[in-house]
């Protein structure tokens, strides 16, 4: 799906990853919890906004969905296939008291577009509706660390989203690549080990990094990782006004990390001149050891790999929590079929419908009883930590835009070194947060 920079223009205007279905559970938005179309049809409609298009393999399995859904309850599902820029057109859809009941996202651009400012229901009540014949509530078969990382709304709540994917970031390799194998015996412990593995690519004159140039939020990647191994928090990290957090040792030595990659020349040495998805190409054909990018990345390139090529993947050395990055269903929060389409909601999460996005869309659902694709068994594992963070840990807004996106690109391409971006890091940010208040 390319990289998920809905935080920078990028995230998903490419997005091919996940299949959706979507369903029923309860027949009212009450705190009550009860099973959709367990009794009988209970008829009505409600109207949703999709960000896949209608040739998507995800609009398919929605589209089945649909059908099977308004089969079992007499509910009728009014759905556009909007694509991406459902993002775009939500927020002026609501203003105009003109959007849909429900519309479907990535957790970001929901809280973007709609949470963040109170304009997304509650949906604490689709928790404790029974999912149809699996005979175990929403807050059961969900794990309640995809919403214990989310950001609060207004009202302080995380449960503005019903998650239908699961997915996460990190270090993608061909374990049966010769060269990786004779450099990299087993994952490395430390950052300094991670290096030796790079030096002993460069050695034989193949690149360790494949890189997307242009792009900040898959480069950025592993700053975000190196800050989280050092205790940082990359959100608090931005939101200090006062841009004294920059001045942190261990900042400047997450920065210095990355410039090891950059000055050390293990990065495909086209990488600053070409656009997505070159280097990613590149990387699928064997012409780089690593990629850092999110777990869609293995859909992309099905086509590209050779039947030999074997996924392995790992988080940057020191990184104690994986990213979590989730798409789900909201609602507007002056949704006008706010039970039906709740029932929907949990009517979706049935495993065997859920299980779509693993087999048809090659991806990860939040269920853990839901195998996820061979090529992403061990991404799976990542997932199944106690705790999750947001990637760059909830950061979103115009501080990517104005403060990290260009200055981020002028550090990963070598035109300034470690102390000069965090100099011009903190600088910007101050000058950002003044003209904010």
């Amino acid at each position: 799906m390319g990289s998920k920079t809905s935080r920078g223009p990028r995230l998903l205007a490419i997005a091919t990853a996940a299949v959706l279905a979507v369903g029923v559970s309860a027949c009212s938005s009450s705190k009550s919890s009860s099973a959709a179309g367990s009794s009988g049809k209970s008829g009505g409609s409600f109207t949703y906004w999709s960000m896949w298009r209608q040739d998507e393999p995800q609009a398919k399995v929605i589209q089945a969905a649909i059908t099977q859904f308004t089969a079992d309850t007499g509910i009728k599902v009014d759905v556009q296939w909007t694509g991406r820029d459902v993002a775009k057109k939500i927020g002026p859809a609501m203003a105009a008291g003109k959007a849909p009941d429900m519309w479907d996202e990535g957790e970001d651009v929901v809280y973007g577009a709609a949470a963040q400012n109170g304009n997304a229901k509650d949906l604490s009540a689709v928790l404790d509706m029974t999912i149809p014949n699996d005979n175990e509530k929403v807050s059961d078969a969900i794990p309640s660390k995809y919403w214990d990382s989310l950001p609060k709304d207004p009202s302080g709540g995380q449960h503005w989203i019903v998650p239908y994917e699961a997915s996460t970031a990190g270090i993608f390799y061909n374990t049966a690549d010769p060269g990786v194998s004779a450099a990299m015996a087993s994952q490395p412990a430390t950052w300094d080990d991670f290096i030796n593995v790079c030096q002993a690519l460069k050695a034989k004159n193949e690149p360790c990094l494949a890189s997307e140039g242009e792009d900040s939020w898959t480069n950025g990647l592993w700053f975000d990782y190196l800050l989280n191994a050092a205790g940082v928090n990359f959100n608090d990290l931005a939101g200090d006004k006062t841009g004294a957090a920059w001045d942190n040792p261990a900042v400047l030595k997450a920065a210095q990390q990355v410039e090891q990659l950059v000055k050390g020349g293990y990065i495909i040495p086209t990488y600053t001149q070409t656009k997505y998805p070159a280097q990613q190409t590149n990387w699928a054909g064997g012409k780089a050891g690593f990629l850092m990018n999110g777990n869609w990345v293995t859909a992309e390139v099905a086509k590209q790999i050779p039947s030999t090529w074997k996924y392995g993947f790992m988080l940057p050395p020191g990184a104690t929590q994986p990213d979590s990055m989730i798409f789900g269903f909201a609602l507007t929060k002056n949704a006008k079929h706010v039970s039906q389409a709740e029932q929907f909601m949990a009517y979706f999460l049935q495993k065997k419908t859920l299980s779509g996005i693993s087999t048809q869309a090659d991806n990860i659902t939040p269920r853990t009883d839901i195998p996820a694709p061979p090529e992403l068994a061990t991404v799976q594992k990542t997932l199944d930590a106690p705790k999750l963070r947001l990637t760059f840990d909830g950061v979103a807004g115009d501080w990517t835009t104005k403060v990290w996106n260009q200055n981020y690109l002028d550090f990963w391409h070598g035109q300034i070194d470690a102390a000069t971006f965090i100099s011009k890091m903190k600088s910007a940010q101050v000058s950002f947060w003044k003209s904010q208040s």
